[in-house]
């Protein structure tokens, strides 16, 4: 079965961007219109993001992501093919810092949002970095998917981490130069533990993960930034917090990362996942004080 499904998406990743983005206006449509995929959760998003703006702008809004939603796919299909030229034609990568950081001895710890396209980014980076690259991932139940992501995810050397099997899999790389890629957006699996902070002048929880490992280890810590320069293109721009994530005070990697996350978003709002719900969980001030960095 994934040899099949492998081969007609390899199929589907040859046409032309303009057929692939024409069948994405097509289900962005649907999703939107038809469906209604998650309407209501993108629409409350928005709300509690931008109270500010007027209904009408907050629908525009969210009429554009989900062209950007469904161009995401349809992008990632498109890797299964996909040259290494033709994706350094289309994605600006930041390697000069990467390279003085690796210069320096460093390993490092990126850290993004959930900002589109981050698959692009992941093997536009993979292209030129000269670290070893890791990416945590989510493991999905769905074997077909899984091997499908595996494989596109890793075309161009990045080492990929099943997050429900961390310890084991990290361990080849502890003493290696490294890029430890995380994307570190809100609504943790583990709440109680976690790091809960303003995003968008409300509380919400953080995974600890992406500091506790940075410090632990004494990484450089990066910020990602991925901009849509126009539909097919990007270009991202790396920012040091710090060269030595031990010297932070904890939780401070944590926050300033989070107001990292909501000034990219706010320079370009379509451009980030808001069909999942950012503001599932209520903070209690009793049960999530002690775990509160403001």
């Amino acid at each position: 079965m994934y040899y099949i499904a492998y081969f007609l998406l390899y199929l589907i990743s040859l046409l032309p961007f303009c057929v692939l983005y024409a069948i994405s206006d097509v289900v962005a449509f649907i999703l939107r219109r038809v469906v209604k995929y998650r309407y209501d959760v993108v629409l409350s998003n928005l709300q509690i993001a931008f109270p500010e703006k007027t209904n009408e702008e907050r629908i525009k809004i969210c009429h554009e992501f989900y062209q950007r939603f469904t161009d995401n796919f349809i992008e990632t299909v498109k890797l299964i093919s996909l040259s290494k030229k033709e994706i350094s034609k289309r994605f600006v990568c930041d390697f000069e810092l990467l390279k003085s950081l690796y210069d320096k001895h460093y390993s490092v710890d990126v850290i993004m949002g959930h900002c589109f396209n981050w698959e692009w980014t992941n093997l536009a980076y993979s292209i030129g970095n000269p670290f070893t690259q890791l990416i945590v991932y989510a493991h999905v139940d769905n074997q077909l998917t899984e091997k499908l992501m595996l494989k596109i995810r890793s075309r161009f050397g990045t080492k990929l981490i099943d997050s429900y099997k961390f310890k084991e899999q990290y361990k080849p790389y502890i003493n290696q130069q490294k890029s430890f890629v995380l994307v570190a957006d809100q609504n943790p699996r583990q709440i109680e533990s976690a790091i809960w902070t303003a995003f968008f002048g409300k509380k919400v929880p953080f995974a600890k993960v992406a500091e506790t490992s940075a410090r632990l280890a004494d990484d450089a810590v990066i910020f990602c930034s991925v901009k849509r320069v126009k539909r097919g293109y990007y270009a991202s721009q790396l920012s040091v917090f710090t060269e030595h994530a031990r010297q932070t005070e904890r939780g401070e990697i944590t926050k300033a990362s989070v107001k990292f996350f909501e000034k990219t978003i706010r320079e370009d709002p379509p451009n980030y996942l808001w069909s999942h719900r950012r503001w599932k969980y209520t903070f209690q001030e009793e049960k999530h004080r002690k775990n509160l960095i403001m």
